[in-house]
């Protein structure tokens, strides 16, 4: 049996995904990374003997089964799972088609939940192991135009993974959904985002918005992926985790303005809140 560290990271062949990937193998680690096109991951990555490049669709949920088994039967183990797959769909919730919303969720939400439902029976047998579900800022705020899709599926996965800390504690592995902030990666990129096929003129506040993420934000966003790669390798090290974990100072502030917003929304209607009881 393999004694260092095995990690499973979907979404691996850009951004985030491909910067961690990198990171974990010069570090010795034995990594599986899963990817739509293997081909890219290879071209990105390079061939490594401690290194897996595993082409997968995660919303299909036998191909998810078939990628963890092989990693299990490649390196005998799967110690560290990164829920990192996902994309922005941006457009209002008039506009988006149920299609495009639907597609954002299966990428999203029910992508994550095929990952976690093959990988959790070989963690709890093993009793170890630690889950990082890489959710969003916009999972904590859902107060951006055109955005609505994309933060409520990162909403799910903080949700699910508050429910999955519980269900995995008895058996000694770890859970930890991740906020991060704005990091420069090509996450905004054009080819990255997904806009609606059929925009209305009239919501001119959603246009702005998506255009100063395409062409303002993107490129120079605040954080630094190489140092996001670091901070989850030390949590992964971690004897207690946190089960949230705030990556940059741009989620840490707007987590404040959340809390803020909320404390006085519910002083405010306090009288009303509490008026319901027999």
């Amino acid at each position: 049996m393999n004694t260092q560290k095995v990690w499973f990271v979907t979404g691996a062949s850009k951004g985030l995904g491909l910067t961690l990937v990198k990171e974990l193998l010069v570090e010795g680690y034995y990594v599986a990374a899963t990817s739509r096109n293997r081909e890219a991951l290879l071209e990105a990555v390079g061939a490594r003997e401690n290194f897996l490049a595993i082409e997968m669709d995660i919303t299909d949920n036998a191909d998810v089964a078939k990628a963890i088994q092989t990693t299990i039967e490649a390196f005998g183990k799967i110690d560290i799972v990164v829920n990192n797959a996902g994309y922005s769909q941006t457009g209002t919730l008039e506009e988006l088609t149920d299609k495009e919303a639907r597609k954002n969720f299966d990428v999203n939400v029910f992508g994550s939940l095929n990952v976690i439902r093959n990988v959790t029976p070989h963690l709890r047998k093993q009793r170890s192991g630690h889950i990082f579900n890489i959710a969003s800022i916009g999972g904590l705020a859902g107060n951006f135009p055109a955005f609505g899709i994309y933060c409520s599926t990162k909403f799910a996965v903080a949700g699910f993974t508050e429910a999955l800390v519980e269900e995995m504690k008895p058996f000694g592995v770890h859970t930890t959904v991740v906020y991060p902030g704005y990091f420069r990666t090509s996450f905004l990129s054009k080819g990255s985002v997904q806009t609606p096929e059929n925009p209305i003129d009239a919501y001119v506040s959603a246009r702005e918005v998506e255009a100063a993420h395409l062409n303002q934000i993107d490129g120079n966003q605040p954080n630094d992926p190489q140092k996001a790669a670091d901070l989850l390798i030390k949590l992964s090290k971690m004897e207690n985790p946190p089960v949230h974990f705030l990556m940059g100072e741009d989620a840490f502030d707007i987590l404040q303005h959340k809390i803020k917003t909320l404390t006085e929304e519910a002083e405010k209607w306090k009288e009303y809140t509490v008026s319901t009881a027999f």
